[in-house]
């Protein structure tokens, strides 16, 4: 069972908006997951042993982002709120609590935009509430040529299911994101997909590449944020021990390469990364689709 804490504070505001995510305020109403993602970035820090164990819930979130968001619209400090930051919006247990779709209440409310990053197929549930907020929510001055109030991105490391079960064993299967992708499209939401991280030698391959970028191609996405993998730590419940350790078992051939890799570092070497981004920035012009979120909302529009 997850552990019901009280906070004080649960809107963040960044102190630089990113130029990928476009986050002014992130909104966490979860503390750890339960999607068990392998190379997260969680992993190595003190949530990182027993992570789906170790969830909690912001029970007065919603109240305390009422009062927050009263207070910055009074200002007129609109921003793009990013749901999560830190974890999954759309975790398992956000069917029983809704504290993301109470949440969403409030920020319609207050008129907010939104930025939501998930792996799950939950968010279809809160369509109806995220229209809303995408025809009245008030942009940040330098945003306003986005013309939208949500954007969407679902994150994937595979778009293979086998691949996903390894990597990321409690989340959403690929197979059922791309159906509630397609759905987002079809809504009319400015929808994307994030590629973080994509695995070496197994999702960044030349033939899963292609098969990626012409699936979402097809899916009539807005943009793709393709990154490569870090990975943190060598105790038991790091990251780095844990994708290791998995590549051991079901990519033993794999491992002499990661060892090369990941041993004395946590990021993939400069060849690997100048290549990688090199690919990316030929594979976008290749199947036409934008690499940042602001060029797919120029297109939309």
């Amino acid at each position: 069972m997850p552990k019901e804490i009280e906070v004080k504070s649960v809107l963040n505001k960044t102190k630089r908006r990113d130029d990928w995510f476009l986050d002014d305020y992130t909104f966490n109403p979860y503390s750890s997951c339960s999607f068990n993602c392998l190379y997260c970035y969680i992993r190595g820090s003190k949530y990182g042993e027993n992570l789906e164990n170790s969830l909690s819930v912001k029970v007065n979130a919603i109240d305390v982002l009422d009062k927050q968001l009263a207070n910055r619209a009074k200002k007129n400090q609109y921003g793009i709120i990013v749901l999560s930051s830190a974890t999954d919006p759309y975790l398992q247990i956000e069917e029983e609590y809704e504290l993301t779709r109470k949440a969403l209440k409030v920020i319609l409310k207050h008129r907010f935009p939104v930025h939501i990053i998930t792996k799950s197929d939950l968010i279809e549930r809160d369509f109806d509430i995220l229209k809303q907020i995408d025809k009245l929510a008030i942009l940040p001055r330098d945003l306003t040529g986005l013309g939208r109030g949500v954007i969407i991105s679902f994150s994937f490391s595979s778009l293979e299911d086998s691949v996903a079960k390894i990597f990321e064993p409690g989340a959403t299967r690929p197979s059922k994101r791309l159906l509630a992708l397609e759905k987002s499209v079809n809504y009319g939401f400015l929808t994307g997909v994030s590629l973080m991280p994509l695995l070496p030698y197994i999702s960044d391959t030349r033939e899963q590449l292609h098969f990626m970028f012409s699936t979402l191609k097809n899916k009539k996405i807005d943009y793709i944020l393709p990154a490569t993998i870090t990975l943190f730590g060598n105790g038991k419940s790091d990251s780095k021990t844990l994708v290791l350790n998995a590549i051991k078992k079901h990519y033993p051939e794999l491992l002499v390469k990661y060892h090369k890799f990941f041993n004395n570092n946590s990021n993939m070497p400069n060849y690997y990364t100048d290549a990688f981004y090199k690919k990316m920035k030929e594979l976008c012009n290749e199947y036409e689709l934008n690499n940042a979120i602001l060029k797919g909302a120029q297109k939309r529009g």
